[in-house]
């Protein structure tokens, strides 16, 4: 029986493997960024080129780098950022670059469709449980007919992110039923609408998109050609694979109805675990279909830990390199008191807006209150709080009322962001032993299609447990209170023709 596997998790500025034995221990890790380029406003694309070569280094330096004989690694599992739209010919080739889930250029075609039927976009909800994005696939390829139609034609297949590198891995060409259901899909089928491609007037091109299989199958193996590249043998099976959110809830050991999972990455999502679609509240947040017939029901900020990024590189250019300049900010904004003196940021970092508390594509961040007494510090505190005000938000457009919570993405590993967390919302926090949770939730599928555990569910429960938990401070109640209530202010000000 094998011992390892590889887990692959591929997002959208930077590629991750890492190798886990079957018990989900992780052995080493290694990653590659891959730069967005934004050629025109509002489009994100990823070269298919640097995508690959990427995803070949990470899984040789894994490999290499862990100390363990190839032979014995069982199966290579396989997660990335969802939906947007890779294009590919008869040969596997890259007709153009990948377009990802934070692209907008399709806003146009979304609002001829609801200058036509104002109700379209609640009709789409009701099939997919989700707000569509401007990234999401089926307005992506409408956009695709519309603009670039000579390359549309040349196509063979439409791939989301992991599709398209599995297909580089394996030669195999499949989708899996988190992704088809939220292209915008069907929920309650976990899988493609037929009526959703009609009514992006895509019959045409339905061809294009590939069968629909379970997360936790495999699907052929390595070519020789690339098996040579990563050191591991031929024929080395390749799962199916997983969104990146339906990896994470898998490898953070969230996976049973009822967990509350938050993510705090590049974007900021709090979801709960259900046993059945929940459609309700309507016309907000997000619904994916994950393995083990359950369904994660979240709300989505797109901008997280974007925001702290974007603010060291504009306001401490001078700091250190990381990770001390990590530190050194967590001080600055540690030697503030709560409420940052009155500044408040609003953490909306993304040309695509938000889709949660409420759906405002015009939506941008923004500091309040800023005046001559305010400096680098209270800039920085304020970011801080501006994104935990929002996962806060998040959680309340959800009704999630009791229970823990798990912190999972990048911010959960600063200790005084957590604890900031769990102060806000006023529950535990528990960040789980481990960083790649995408990585391991898809080594765990792989792991699951080999046969060591029965069911996906079965393998997600093996790594629950363990961690670090963060109690709230009652003693900062009141100041974390009034703080708030400035955010809600600033924050209403800006979204109040949708509140």
């Amino acid at each position: 029986m094998a011992r390892y596997y590889v887990g692959l998790d591929a997002g959208s500025s930077i590629c991750k493997a890492a190798i886990f034995d079957r018990d989900g221990r992780q052995l080493s890790e290694a990653a590659r960024r891959t730069p967005l380029s934004r050629p025109n406003r509002g489009w994100s694309e990823l070269d298919p080129d640097t995508s690959w070569n990427a995803t070949l280094a990470v899984i040789a330096e894994a490999v290499a780098s862990s100390g363990i004989d190839p032979a014995e690694i069982g199966g290579i599992g396989l997660s990335a950022a969802m939906v947007g739209a890779w294009i590919v010919d008869g040969d596997g080739m890259a007709l153009r670059p990948g377009i990802i889930w934070e692209d907008s250029r399709s806003q146009p075609i979304i609002d001829e469709m609801v200058a036509r039927d104002p109700g379209v976009l609640s009709r789409i909800f009701l099939s997919s449980g989700s707000v569509m994005q401007q990234g999401c696939t089926l307005p992506v390829v409408a956009w695709l007919a519309r603009h670039e139609p000579e390359m549309l034609a040349r196509a063979r297949h439409v791939l989301s992110y992991k599709d398209y590198l599995r297909l580089k891995l394996t030669g195999k060409v499949a989708t899996d039923r988190s992704e088809a259901s939220v292209i915008p899909g069907s929920a309650e089928a976990r899988d493609r609408s037929d009526a959703m491609i009609t009514l992006f007037d895509l019959g045409p091109f339905r061809p294009l998109f590939p069968e629909v299989r379970n997360s936790e199958e495999f699907i052929g193996g390595l070519t020789e050609t690339v098996a040579n590249r990563l050191g591991l043998p031929a024929g080395l099976p390749v799962t199916i694979g997983a969104g990146d959110v339906a990896a994470t809830v898998i490898g953070a050991g969230g996976l049973h109805a009822g967990s509350a999972i938050a993510v705090l990455g590049t974007t900021v999502m709090v979801g709960i675990c259900h046993d059945r679609p929940v459609f309700a509240p309507a016309d907000v947040g997000l619904l994916f279909s994950l393995p083990g017939d359950l369904w994660y029901r979240s709300m989505v900020n797109v901008a997280g830990t974007l925001n702290l990024d974007w603010a060291i590189e504009t306001l401490a250019p001078d700091l250190a390199p990381p990770p001390d300049r990590y530190q050194r900010v967590t001080a600055l904004a540690e030697s503030v008191p709560i409420g940052a003196r009155d500044l408040v940021y609003l953490p909306y970092l993304s040309e695509s807006g938000i889709i949660a508390p409420v759906v405002d594509p015009a939506a941008r961040a923004q500091f309040s209150g800023l005046s001559p007494r305010h400096g680098r510090a209270e800039l920085f505190r304020a970011v801080f709080e501006g994104v935990a005000f929002a996962l806060r938000d998040l959680f309340d457009t959800l009704g999630f009322v009791d229970g823990s919570v798990l912190l999972t993405g990048g911010g959960g590993r600063s200790a005084f962001w957590s604890q900031m967390i769990a102060d806000i919302l006023a529950r535990p926090i528990v960040v789980p032993e481990g960083t790649q949770f995408g990585a391991r939730g898809a080594a765990l599928l792989a792991a699951t299609a080999a046969g060591d555990f029965a069911n996906i569910r079965e393998a997600s429960a093996a790594v629950r447990g363990g961690g670090v938990t963060y109690h709230p401070d009652l003693s900062r109640s009141h100041a974390y209170t009034e703080a708030h209530a400035r955010y809600r202010h600033h924050r209403d000000r800006l979204l109040m023709k949708d509140l």
